[in-house]
């Protein structure tokens, strides 16, 4: 009896591997994109120079930011496990901004940069990756409109351990919630599960499982 309720187990676990998962709903969900720079130690996207904002006559300033990320800036803010040294940059209107990203870990690192015009960025974002330690730059130009955008890591869980920043034009319009070193709390990222027909059945094995070894032990 118990063989079979584990072959049943092993069953339903097979079914939610092979089960279609809905589409991520991320807004950089397609990585085919123009202004791309790939290799080993990392890869730039959207990586943009020369195109000015709609809004924009000219190139108003260059502004060099160096941004450094790892473990040991999460000292400064408990809970958390990966920090950047800095949690906010600021930048003037129309400014062309090279951001150099330092990795000091030997995991992948990510400064991902959203809400910028979709007709210049495709998805709205700029993508900065380095692949271990060691570093890397890319561009882009801001559009003149007082603005906060989120900066963030997105290899899985980075962000909700404590990679995220906001990068302001002229100030921006508020900050950002749960931005360590920024904003006053840190807020918990929510996850909630999807309880369809497979998981309510391999709810029921598992406890009818565990409640047939529990008898057995009992009876021993």
């Amino acid at each position: 009896m118990t063989a079979a309720l584990v072959a049943a187990f092993a069953a339903v676990l097979a079914v939610g591997a092979g089960a279609a998962e809905p589409a991520a709903d991320h807004p950089h969900e397609s990585h085919s994109m123009e202004g791309m720079q790939m290799s080993a130690a990392g890869m730039v996207m959207n990586q943009n120079t020369d195109r000015l904002p709609k809004d924009c006559a000219n190139i108003a300033q260059d502004v060099t930011i160096t941004v450094h990320a790892g473990r040991k800036y999460a000292a400064a803010h408990p809970g958390t496990t990966y920090a950047y040294d800095r949690g906010a940059w600021d930048v003037p209107p129309c400014s062309r901004v090279t951001v150099t990203l330092v990795n000091e870990d030997h995991v992948r690192h990510q400064w991902m940069l959203h809400g910028l015009p979709r007709y210049l960025y495709t998805e709205g974002m700029f993508h900065l990756e380095v692949s271990g330690p060691g570093e890397g730059s890319g561009t882009f130009i801001v559009p003149s409109v007082k603005k906060t955008y989120l900066v963030h890591c997105d290899v899985p869980q980075h962000a909700e351990k404590g990679m995220k920043a906001e990068l302001t034009v002229a100030g921006g319009d508020g900050d950002l919630p749960s931005i360590p070193g920024v904003s006053a709390t840190i807020e918990l990222d929510p996850y909630r599960v999807r309880w369809d027909a497979a998981m309510l059945v391999l709810a029921g094995v598992v406890g009818l499982v565990g409640a047939m070894l529990g008898f057995r032990a009992l009876r021993g």
